[in-house]
């Protein structure tokens, strides 16, 4: 699968999870809080299942020049 989660994404990502995994020890003190997990394995892979269902990418496209775009030499 191709990578779809972008540099602000993950970070978003990232936050999110530490502060639901932050749960198992602080606020209700649940094992739901292992839920924290998802977003931060999604990082570390770099692919999110339903952003690839759906078809959305949150990463840079990078710009390929192609034969046509470069410069011309001059003889």
């Amino acid at each position: 699968m191709k990578k779809n989660i972008g540099t602000v994404d993950a970070v978003i990502r990232i936050i999110i999870g530490l502060f639901v995994l932050s749960l198992i020890f602080w606020g209700p003190k649940s094992w739901w809080g292992l839920l924290g997990l998802i977003p931060i394995a999604t990082v570390f892979i770099g692919v999110c299942p339903p952003y690839a269902l759906f078809g959305v990418s949150t990463r840079k496209k990078t710009e390929k020049v192609e034969d046509t775009q470069k410069p011309q030499q001059v003889q």
